[in-house]
């Protein structure tokens, strides 16, 4: 009985620190955290972001490290593409030699890159690892990217709404002028047959009124300007 007792006191003084020990490890674990976005759509010849974000407990320094790695579908073999430490180091071989820009900023927990002139080829799996020591100890997420060619149907939608939004509002602006100005000659030609003679106010008023529609026609043509101007620089 005694000796059971001295077993059990020298179990409850170890009980404290093995339960310091699996908080500290616990803390260990999850002082390192990093996100990246799931899936990715790009199209081909059109940069594509790859996001990839991180909180640290400890401080930035240049201690830290960021690796991207590729790997194709259907095969277990990766490919370092990026490599940061104080510098950027992007891969100058492989299939994404010359085509990695690094678009992060680690002071802002931001460890994303950029793919130029994507192509079909490059569809798979990217991972993006963070090591800030003495914060080692964290999950890698992956990014499954997906290119293809921008489809006629994508084209033509949007195509089909700037139309919407640039030239039917103008095109009823236009014919609204229109209507007005028809109905206003009407009338001037009705009076000029039944010999009506216009007072002095009326033909200020009629002055103001045909300044106010050439201003009305000179802020459509420069909204239409303006507004062809923002569809030729969204092509």
């Amino acid at each position: 009985m005694r000796h059971s007792g001295a077993t059990g006191s020298r179990g409850c003084v170890l009980c404290p620190l093995l339960g310091v020990l699996f908080f500290q490890g616990v803390y260990i674990v999850l002082s390192l955290e990093i996100k990246a976005d799931a899936h990715v759509q790009g199209y081909v010849g059109e940069s594509i972001k790859l996001k990839c974000t991180f909180k640290s407990s400890s401080s930035i320094t240049d201690k830290l490290t960021i690796d991207w790695t590729y790997r194709p579908p259907s095969s277990s073999r990766t490919e370092s593409i990026f490599h940061y430490q104080s510098f950027q180091y992007p891969t100058t071989s492989g299939t994404f030699r010359d085509r990695i820009s690094w678009v992060g900023d680690v002071y802002k927990g931001d460890a994303s890159i950029s793919i130029k002139n994507p192509t079909i080829k490059d569809n798979g799996t990217f991972s993006c690892a963070v090591k800030n020591p003495p914060d080692v100890h964290h999950n890698i997420p992956v990014t499954e990217l997906t290119v293809t060619e921008r489809g006629f149907g994508t084209m033509l939608s949007s195509v089909a709404l700037l139309s919407i939004l640039v030239f039917i509002p103008s095109a009823v602006v236009v014919v609204l002028l229109l209507v007005r100005m028809a109905r206003k000659s009407a009338g001037l030609k009705k009076r000029s047959k039944s010999g009506y003679k216009k007072s002095s106010i009326e033909v200020s008023d009629d002055t103001d009124q045909e300044e106010e529609n050439n201003c009305m026609m000179k802020l459509c043509v420069r909204c239409a300007e303006c507004l062809d101007s923002d569809y030729e620089e969204t092509y």
